[in-house]
């Protein structure tokens, strides 16, 4: 396939980026997105130009790096794929392709697609931990765990991090990613303790990273590419009210 590439060019986080367009010819309909992007960047390479930048590392789908939005979507034009596991099969030849960064006030843009997602590492020292003796692990039928909440545990914990779902979402919030967090710990034994101040601690660092507010508008969920439900997100709120509540003494706690 031979294909035209609009790519979001921007030199630093104080420069002022642009769209820059490529040809990249002879492109296989076997490679992934991001093998395509590595020839090009073999060929500005070659030709004495700056490369173009961008976040991955697994290229397995599991770790979350590899963030853009191709087309106006977080990860591309396939449900529940990351970019890395995306084709070039999903597209046609002579097609124009747009790839830019993730666009959110709390991922400010290092440089062309790479964005800065510490706030998410904020979210999680403020409360994504459980205590947990040392010492040799206990047996696993020790303590008896439902199987629905076992499933609803697992169904979060395969959050990767990624940040699509704050790519997608019109009030850039990362409630998506909170709730995950703060679910697969809050619906297990182990992470009974310190449930009501994680679920405070963490929705407060999201708060204060310059996320914005979910609205329970969906783009989140429709562009996981683990497909974390929306209702992991209301399990937060209960959390969060619950604890709230207890914390401020409000009648009848």
């Amino acid at each position: 396939m031979n294909l035209t590439l609009r790519i979001w060019r921007q030199s630093g986080p104080d420069d002022k980026g642009r769209m820059v367009s490529y040809q990249v010819p002879d492109v296989s309909p076997d490679m992934s997105f991001l093998e395509m992007l590595d020839v090009l960047n073999d060929r500005l390479t070659l030709d004495g130009e700056e490369p173009v930048a961008f976040d991955h590392d697994c290229r397995e789908g599991i770790c979350g790096a590899c963030g853009m939005v191709i087309n106006g979507v977080a990860h591309g034009p396939e449900r529940a794929t990351t970019a890395c596991q995306l084709h070039m099969r999903h597209f046609r030849d002579g097609q124009t392709i747009d790839i830019e960064p993730w666009r959110a006030r709390a991922f400010p843009v290092v440089k062309d697609l790479v964005v800065d997602r510490s706030a998410f590492d904020r979210i999680i020292a403020a409360g994504g931990y459980i205590t947990a003796p040392t010492g040799a692990a206990p047996e696993a039928h020790a303590q008896l765990v439902r199987k629905s909440d076992a499933d609803a545990a697992f169904e979060s914990a395969a959050c990767i991090g990624c940040g699509a779902c704050v790519a997608a979402c019109p009030n850039g919030s990362a409630m998506l990613f909170t709730a995950a967090k703060v679910s697969h710990l809050s619906l297990l034994p182990q992470g009974q303790p310190e449930r009501s101040t994680r679920v405070v601690g963490m929705v407060d660092a999201h708060d204060g990273a310059g996320f914005g507010g979910c609205t329970n508008i969906g783009e989140c969920t429709a562009v996981c590419p683990k497909g974390i439900p929306l209702t992991s997100i209301g399990r937060l709120n209960r959390d969060y009210l619950r604890a709230t509540r207890d914390r401020d003494g409000a009648p009848g706690t």
